[in-house]
C-alpha cells in the first residue's frame, strides 16, 4: 500500500512538473513566437542572401521605403537621399542596422500571428508603418551637410518620433564595401540617436538649474559678475568672453559657465546626481522594443570637477534621445511620452494592428520648476538664439557647446520643444565636431522645424 501511495505521489509530482513545464513554454511562445519565427535562418522569409523576403516598410504618410520584388529581392525607396536619411529607421538588407525596421521589427513584417505562425496568404508578410516622416528625415539629412550627428523630433503627447537621423549613413541600395578602413564611415552601424553617448555641454545646465531652482531659495535673488573666468574649488571655470553682471535668467541665456559651476559646487555631488538621475539622464528607455543607451555622469571628483560636471563637461556622457525626453517633460510639466517607431501594421488582407497605447515615463521634473525653466527656456531664444529664425513657433531651447578635447572642434547640441498647441514637438540636434551649439545645430533645428510647423 505504501509503495503504491509513494509511486501515485511521484506520478503527481511528474504531471504536476509537465503541466507547469507546458505552461512556461505557452507563455513564451505567445510572448517570443513571432521572434522565433521571424528567426534569419528561417528560409520561409529569407531568401539565400540572407535578406527578408517579406513584408513593406511605410513612412507615417504611406511612402514605401522598402519592399521585396517578384525574385524576393528587398528594394528601397527611389531616391538616393532619402534611402540614405532612412537608413538607420529602415535598416539594410544584410542586417548591419541593427536599429533598421528589417531587424528589429522582423517579426511584425513577417506577417506572424499565433494562428497561422509566419504563414500569410500571398506570401507577403505585412505592411508595417513608421512613425518618421521619410520627408522630414530628408531635410534633416541635408541641413546636417554631411557631418556626424544625430537629429530627433517627436510628438511629446503621443511620442511619435517624426524624425529619426543618424549621420554618417549609407545608401542601402549600394552598401560600401570599404566601411572599416574609410574614415567617413566612422560608427556608421551605430544609431547615433538611440545607442550613443556625448557630452552635453551646456544643454546640461538646464539639470543643474532645475536642482538650483528646488534648493536655493534665494536662487532668483542673486547676481553674479562673469569676467571670463572663475576659480571654482582650485579649478579656473572659462567663458568664452566676460558676461558682466547677470541674474540666473541672463546667466542661462547667456550660457555662462561660471555661474552654473559654482551651482554645481554649491549643491554638492548628492544633489547633482539625484537630479540627473530624475531627469532621466542615466535611464534607458525602449523605444517600440529598442532600448536606449544609458547616460553617465561622475559627480565624485573635487569641487572643480563638480562644476565642470555641472555645466555638461567633464566625464558627463548623454544619450540624444533621453535628451530629448527631458525636453518633453519640461514641456508637459513632469511627464512625458516614451517614444515610439511603429505607428501600426496592416496584414496581406488590409486589416490594421490595434491602435498603439501611449505609454508615459515617471515624473523627471516638478511642475512649477518645468513652468518656471519653460518661460527661461524661452527667453534664451529671444535674448540669444533669435525667435527670427523660428517662425511660428512658440519655441523654448538650450544650446550646448561640448569641448571634446584632442585639438578637435566642440560638439554642437540644440535642444528644446515648441508649446503650440497644434505642433507638441520635442527636439534635439547633435552635430560633432560641428562647432557653436547655438549657429550650427541651431540651424539644423530651425530648418527642420520649419518644414515640420509651416510646410514643405
Amino acid at each position: 500500500m505504501k509503495k503504491i501511495e509513494k509511486r501515485t505521489l511521484l506520478c503527481l509530482l511528474l504531471a504536476a512538473a509537465l503541466l507547469l513545464g507546458t505552461g512556461f513554454f505557452v507563455l513564451r511562445f505567445v510572448r517570443y513566437g513571432g521572434r522565433w519565427a521571424s528567426f534569419s535562418a528561417n528560409r520561409h522569409l529569407y531568401n539565400s542572401q540572407g535578406q527578408l523576403a517579406v513584408g513593406r516598410v511605410l513612412d507615417r504618410d504611406g511612402d514605401v521605403l522598402s519592399w521585396v520584388d517578384e525574385a524576393g529581392n528587398r528594394k528601397y525607396y527611389d531616391g538616393e537621399t532619402v534611402r540614405k536619411a532612412t537608413l538607420h529607421a529602415v535598416g539594410d538588407a544584410q542586417g548591419k542596422i541593427g536599429t533598421g525596421a528589417l531587424v528589429a521589427f522582423a517579426n511584425k513584417l513577417s506577417g506572424y500571428n499565433l494562428l497561422t505562425g509566419a504563414y500569410s496568404p500571398r506570401g507577403a508578410g505585412n505592411d508595417l508603418y513608421l512613425t518618421i516622416d521619410a520627408r522630414l528625415n530628408y531635410i534633416a539629412y541635408q541641413a546636417l551637410g554631411g557631418k556626424k550627428g544625430a537629429v530627433g523630433v517627436y510628438n511629446y503627447e503621443t511620442g511619435e518620433v517624426l524624425c529619426m537621423l543618424s549621420c554618417p549613413t549609407y545608401d542601402p541600395l549600394y552598401p560600401p564595401e570599404n566601411v572599416e578602413d574609410n574614415p567617413d564611415y566612422e560608427g556608421v552601424y551605430l544609431n547615433r540617436f538611440l545607442s550613443g553617448t556625448f557630452p552635453p555641454g551646456s544643454v546640461f545646465k538646464t539639470v543643474t538649474l532645475a536642482a538650483a531652482i528646488e534648493n536655493l531659495p534665494d536662487l532668483f535673488a542673486r547676481t553674479w559678475s562673469c569676467t571670463g573666468s572663475t576659480v571654482v574649488g582650485g579649478e579656473t571655470i572659462t567663458c568664452p568672453h566676460a558676461h558682466g553682471e547677470q541674474d540666473i535668467s541672463q546667466a542661462l541665456a547667456n550660457s555662462c559657465n561660471g555661474v552654473f559651476a559654482q551651482l554645481a559646487a554649491e549643491l554638492g555631488p548628492e544633489v547633482m546626481a539625484r537630479y540627473t538621475e530624475k531627469a532621466g539622464l542615466t535611464s534607458s528607455y525602449s523605444v517600440s522594443g529598442l532600448n536606449t543607451a544609458a547616460g553617465r555622469f561622475d559627480f565624485s571628483g573635487t569641487d572643480g570637477q563638480l562644476g565642470w560636471a555641472g555645466v555638461g563637461q567633464y566625464n558627463d556622457l548623454a544619450n540624444p534621445c533621453a535628451v530629448m525626453v527631458y525636453m518633453g517633460a519640461i514641456a508637459q510639466g513632469g511627464k512625458t511620452a516614451v517614444p515610439r517607431l511603429v505607428l501600426k501594421t496592416v496584414n496581406p488582407l488590409g486589416l490594421p494592428s490595434l491602435p498603439a497605447l501611449t505609454s508615459h515615463t515617471k515624473e523627471l521634473i516638478s511642475g512649477d520648476t518645468a513652468r518656471t525653466m519653460a518661460d527661461m527656456m524661452a527667453q534664451n531664444v529671444t535674448d540669444t538664439y533669435g525667435s527670427g529664425r523660428f517662425p511660428n513657433m512658440d519655441i523654448c531651447a538650450k544650446s550646448g557647446t561640448a569641448e571634446v578635447g584632442g585639438g578637435q572642434s566642440p560638439h554642437a547640441w540644440f535642444a528644446g520643444f515648441l508649446r503650440n498647441e497644434d505642433a507638441p514637438y520635442a527636439f534635439v540636434v547633435l552635430v560633432e565636431n560641428g562647432g557653436s551649439g547655438s549657429d550650427v545645430a541651431g540651424t539644423v533645428a530651425a530648418r527642420v522645424l520649419d518644414a515640420l510647423v509651416n510646410g514643405y
